[in-house]
């Protein structure tokens, strides 16, 4: 039994191990399948990464390059925002060095200079529009801007005329002018400039025709400007027609006390007789009792040469604080010829004592002083191309007056004489004497010779305007201590303008008389510097 029974432990332990051996080489072969799927799926996994990683280089290379265009892009925006800085910080410390009422701050006069709050002496230069009722579109806060930015100009002056047509005193609408003042002094506000209110004062002749208008006027306006530091008022733009300086003078001292009362130190420019030229006649009776009072003198280069820039430096070194609140480069019409070397002559004397001047006019009216070309009719932005020859002569002006350089470096020095092209503008030929024209004489009177010669000539508004130069000469043997002549025309005349005597106009006939300081003439001695500005028809001359 137990042989048998050992026989039979012995043949299960036998078949125990088959069967083990069996299982064990089943797991064997099972292990080995899963590690060839394992392997098989770590394969394609890797083909799958490798075959992606291939089609996503390109897009990587492209994300890349545009990472790098970007950096690049960057780095430029980043270099030009630096220039742009860098320029703009340039042009913020040129427009600072320029007299301004965020750096000058209320103004006033100091024995004949104006002066800053500081007590420096302050020279204002700028534009000053033409008659606002006829131009209204150019008082505009972007055009304002453009001047003091541009053109480096520090004033505007608002020219509202009182008597023409659209006037403030005769058949102008009132409340618009008044807005127009109101808007062209917030303007000037805004952008950092002085301001000039002007009573245009022209046909009227005489301030005191509209004193009333004037005093109610500036009344108000002084009330609502009371709290700006950057206005001027220009009570009386260019008295004429014979008024003496003592109307003009008693006319002012009516207006003052009213501006006064609601603006104590603002500075008054204040007209002179024959067109605010006559500045010697208020140097010798100056206004009193008041402070930060200026007078004002007009030239126009073409006709107001040496004698005239005499009378001003003469005034202001007798004491008197002189203000050219209007100028042009052509004759006293506004039109005619340009004659630079005279104009720059002006602009050095004016720098020399520092007197402010305002340029005439801010329009595209067909005449030379106008400062845009009449065929252009946008109201800002402007080109060089756009800008007339008075224009352009301004400009180079005002911006070569901020860099610190001086009129007579542009051109020739003053000769009395035109250059070759001075005799056009805007595109039109003025025929001067120089070309054989009709009209030069000499009239004989009581022992004074008197000889006429015509500068130049011009068609404006179905007019043709002549434009005389006279001069003086005592041919008796005894000194005389005043003078006059009577010049006959070949047709009826119209007296546009006339300086340094008195004149006056019967049909074709023009009376002459002497000013009370060129009337006195030793035997053979001259005068000059004195003329006239006639209109009538075509062809006509002195008989």
């Amino acid at each position: 039994m137990t042989g048998s029974r050992n026989d039979e432990e012995q043949n299960a332990k036998d078949d125990g191990g088959k069967m083990g051996r069996m299982i064990k080489g089943g797991m064997m072969k099972d292990r080995r399948r899963w590690c060839v799927v394992c392997l098989c799926i770590f394969l394609a996994a890797i083909l799958c990464l490798t075959a992606c990683g291939k089609e996503d280089k390109p897009e990587q290379i492209e994300e890349n390059q545009e990472s790098g265009k970007q950096t690049d892009k960057n780095h430029d925006d980043k270099n030009q925002n630096e220039e742009k800085n860098t320029e703009s910080e340039q042009e913020k410390e040129t427009v600072s060095d320029i007299p301004a009422p965020s750096t000058c701050g209320k103004l006033s006069v100091q024995g004949t200079q104006l002066v800053d709050e500081n007590g420096d002496a302050v020279q204002l230069r700028g534009i000053s529009t033409h008659g606002l009722a006829w131009f209204p579109q150019y008082v505009n806060e972007e055009l304002f801007g453009e001047f003091r930015r541009d053109w480096k100009a520090n004033v505007i002056r608002l020219a509202m005329y009182t008597a023409e047509s659209g006037g403030y005193c005769t058949d102008g609408d009132k409340e618009k002018l008044k807005e127009l003042i109101r808007n062209g002094v917030e303007y000037a506000a805004n952008q950092d400039m002085y301001v000039i209110v002007d009573w245009h004062v022209l046909s009227d002749l005489n301030p005191n025709q509209y004193k009333d208008e004037a005093l109610h006027f500036f009344a108000e306006m002084s009330k609502e400007f009371a709290g700006h530091e950057n206005v001027l008022y220009e009570i009386c733009n260019e008295p004429n027609g014979g008024t003496s300086w003592g109307e003009v003078k008693s006319y002012a001292e009516e207006v003052i006390p009213v501006i006064r009362a609601n603006a104590p130190e603002a500075v008054i420019l204040v007209g002179t007789p024959n067109w605010s030229q006559y500045v010697n006649e208020a140097a010798a009776d100056p206004i009193t009792g008041y402070e930060n009072i200026m007078y004002t003198l007009h030239f126009y280069a073409a006709t107001h040469t040496e004698d005239l820039r005499n009378t001003m430096a003469a005034a202001i070194d007798a004491g008197l604080p002189v203000f050219v609140s209007e100028y042009g480069i052509c004759d006293a019409s506004g039109n005619g010829g340009i004659d630079e070397a005279q104009a720059n002559a002006w602009v050095d004397l004016m720098n020399q004592y520092k007197v402010s001047y305002v340029a005439w006019n801010l329009s595209n009216k067909d005449e030379t002083s106008s400062m845009i070309r009449s065929t252009v009719d946008k109201v800002s932005g402007f080109s060089q191309e756009e800008l007339s020859d008075s224009g352009q002569w301004l400009y180079h002006i005002l911006t070569e007056a901020a860099d610190g350089g001086s009129a007579s470096s542009q051109k020739n020095e003053a000769s009395g004489k035109n250059e070759s092209n001075n005799n056009k503008a805007d595109g039109k030929d003025y025929n001067g004497a120089g070309n054989g024209a009709k009209g030069s004489a000499v009239i004989n009177y009581n022992g004074i010779e008197v000889t006429a010669s015509l500068a130049n000539q011009w068609e404006a508004e179905g007019k043709t305007f002549y434009q005389y130069t006279l001069t003086i000469k005592n041919a008796s043997e005894k000194p005389c201590q005043n003078w006059k002549a009577d010049i006959r025309f070949s047709g009826d005349i119209c007296l546009s303008d006339g300086w340094n005597g008195t004149y006056s106009v019967e049909g074709d006939m023009l009376h002459v008389t002497s000013a009370d300081y060129n009337g006195a003439l030793a035997a053979g001695g001259t005068t000059g510097d004195v003329g006239f500005i006639v209109s009538g028809t075509s062809g006509i001359n002195i008989l």
